[in-house]
């Protein structure tokens, strides 16, 4: 009579080993990046709720985009990068970037990131 074997094999086992240690080898690599992104967008949003009671202009935004990048030591983008637009709600301010992290050997991940909020007048 023959005996049917069950259960992972030894190579079934080791594949599934290294394809989670390797999406646990990439989160480690990403968290880092998207702690970087929560900085810019919460650097954003507290210089639209900043500007958003007084008489404000491009150059008074990008001084306090530049403060707050220096506390907090974002290194993603820069603030001279952000982009300020006049629109008739009143100025858009938007951080687009792109962030490549590296993963093993010559791959790198890459993460793209986008934030924008009005600031009204």
């Amino acid at each position: 009579m023959k005996q049917r074997q069950r259960g992972a094999t030894f190579l079934g086992m080791v594949t599934i080993l290294l394809i989670l240690g390797a999406g646990l080898y990439a989160a480690i690599r990403l968290v880092p990046v998207y702690l970087d992104y929560t900085k810019v967008a919460r650097a954003l949003e507290q210089v639209r709720d900043e500007h958003s009671a007084i008489d404000t202009n491009p150059q008074l935004i990008r001084n306090s985009l530049e403060r707050r990048w220096d506390v907090e030591d974002v290194k993603g983008i820069g603030w001279k990068e952000v982009e300020i637009k006049k629109s008739n709600e009143g100025y858009d301010v938007r951080a687009a970037y792109e962030v490549e992290q590296p993963f093993v050997a010559n791959v790198f991940l890459l993460a793209k990131f986008d934030k924008s909020v009005t600031i009204p007048q």
